[in-house]
Parts: C-alpha cells; sequence; structure tokens
C-alpha cells in the first residue's frame, strides 16, 4: 500500500518520457507498416485505445506501477492525440504526412495489382468484400477503395452512363 499514489518523481517523469516516446514510436511504425495494420478505426484512434488499454491493466494491476505515474501516461498518450488530430485538421502538409489515404485497388474491371501490392491485399480479400455486399459479378463493380480506416468499399455501376461518369470522376484523383 505504500505506492498507491506516487513513489517518486524520477520514476514519474521517467514514465511520461517514456510515453511520448512510445507513441512517437507506435505512430511512426504504424504509418511505416500502413493501414493494414489497423483496423475498422484510423491509426491513431486505434493506437490510442490499445496502449491506453495496456497502460490501464498495467496501471490497475501490476502493485510497481504507481496510479500517478500510470494515469500520467494516458494523460500524455490523450495529449498527443489531439495535438496531432488537431495540427493534421489545420495543416494539409503535416495530415498528408501523417494520414494515409484511400486508394482504389479495384477499377472496372480490373484488379489493380501494384495497389493490391502497396496495401498487401490479396484477390481473396477483395472478393470476401465482394460476396459480404451481395455482389455476384466482378462486372457489377464500378471500384474497390481500401479506406483510410482499412475498411474496403465496393461501389457498384450505377444505372445509367451519367452516374458511371460521375463515380469515375470522383475516383480518379484518388489514385497516385
Amino acid at each position: 500500500m505504500d505506492m498507491v499514489f506516487f513513489d517518486s518523481i524520477e520514476k514519474l517523469g521517467r514514465i511520461v518520457l517514456t510515453a511520448m516516446m512510445v507513441y512517437i514510436l507506435v505512430v511512426i511504425t504504424t504509418k511505416i507498416s500502413g493501414k493494414r495494420s489497423t483496423s475498422q478505426l484510423n491509426n491513431f484512434d486505434w493506437i490510442v485505445t490499445v496502449m491506453i488499454g495496456s497502460l490501464g491493466a498495467s496501471t490497475i494491476l501490476l502493485e510497481n506501477i504507481p496510479f500517478i505515474e500510470g494515469g500520467a501516461s494516458i494523460v500524455v498518450l490523450y495529449l498527443m492525440q489531439f495535438l496531432v488530430t488537431k495540427y493534421a485538421s489545420i495543416s494539409p502538409q503535416f495530415s498528408s504526412v501523417i494520414l494515409s489515404e484511400p486508394r482504389i485497388v479495384f477499377y472496372q474491371g480490373q484488379y489493380l495489382p501494384e495497389a493490391m501490392r502497396t496495401e498487401r491485399l490479396t484477390r481473396q480479400e477483395l472478393e470476401c468484400a465482394m460476396r459480404s455486399e451481395g455482389v455476384r459479378s466482378l462486372s457489377d463493380i464500378e471500384a474497390i477503395i481500401f479506406e483510410s480506416d482499412a475498411k474496403l468499399t465496393i461501389i457498384t455501376k450505377g444505372e445509367n452512363a451519367q452516374e458511371d461518369d460521375a463515380i469515375s470522376e470522383t475516383l480518379l484523383p484518388l489514385t497516385d
């Protein structure tokens, strides 16, 4: 019971510094590894959720981690998350460096092997997404987009040519 709230300022400083370094390391590692390393959430939400869960559990379960130190780590992560997302929302240059862009991986009846390779996707994964959306034929699909949140969006062909043209114009700027 001797370290419930606070142990030492040195240890607190080490944890704050370690949390910032781990956050930066995880952000860089996630950016390098790409969207594929995350699922359903954007990269930064996923990072914060996993790290906060781990830090929270460690703080609660490990006797040698006082509450103040574990809480400081969690607060530092929330602060870093806030600062990163705030700056990304006001700086397109910064945003383009840290956030993943959607990528077309299938377009007008053709798999795009280079895009699929870059995103580490297989035909089987695209076909699974098609089946999940109830698409029966490749010819029914205008495009498949691998989104920033690691979801596959299936865009089916429209009822008329004007709708198809609008979809094509919208999608084409997403390709690199």
